[in-house]
C-alpha cells in the first residue's frame, strides 16, 4: 500500500509541476476574443477586441506566474490606451479571477497544452512549438 501512496504522490506532484508525464503537444492558436466580455462599445463594437486577441495570444502559450501577470497588465494597458481606463480595471480583476490554469476552461492560462498545464517556464522545445505555430499565423511577439 505504501508503494502504491508513495507512486500516486510522485505522479501528482509531477502533473502539479506540469513535468513531461502531461503530453507537450500544443494545440493550434485560437481565439474567441474577449472571452464571453463585450469587444468594445455600442459605438465602437470592437474598439479592445485587438487587446483580447494579443492576450490569448499570451494565454494559449501559457509560462510563468510572472508571465501571466504581466499579459494580464499588457490587456489593461492596451484597453486603457483605447480610452477606456475603467473597461481596462474590470476587465484586469476578470482575468486575474478566472484565469489561472487550474481552471477547465477554453481560456485558461495554457490553454494551448494538455490540461493540467500549471505554471511554470516553457521548455526550448515547447518554446519552438509556439514559435513555428506563430510563423505559420505570421504573429510576432515581438
Amino acid at each position: 500500500m505504501f508503494r502504491f501512496v508513495s507512486i500516486f504522490l510522485i505522479c501528482l506532484s509531477s502533473l502539479a509541476m506540469g513535468s513531461e508525464l502531461v503530453s507537450s503537444t500544443l494545440k493550434s492558436f485560437s481565439s474567441d476574443g474577449c472571452s464571453s466580455f463585450p469587444e468594445g462599445t455600442f459605438e465602437q463594437r470592437t474598439l479592445w477586441h485587438n487587446c483580447c486577441v494579443q492576450h490569448d495570444i499570451k494565454y494559449w502559450q501559457g509560462g510563468t506566474h510572472e508571465q501571466r501577470l504581466a499579459a494580464d497588465k499588457d490587456l489593461e494597458q492596451c484597453v486603457a490606451k483605447v480610452g477606456e481606463p475603467k473597461i481596462a480595471k474590470l476587465m484586469l480583476a476578470g482575468v486575474r479571477v478566472g484565469g489561472g490554469p487550474y481552471w477547465p476552461t477554453s481560456y485558461r492560462w495554457g490553454y494551448g497544452w494538455p490540461y493540467f498545464r500549471n505554471y511554470g517556464p516553457l521548455s526550448e522545445a515547447e518554446k519552438l512549438q509556439v514559435q513555428t505555430q506563430l510563423k505559420k499565423l505570421k504573429i510576432n511577439l515581438e
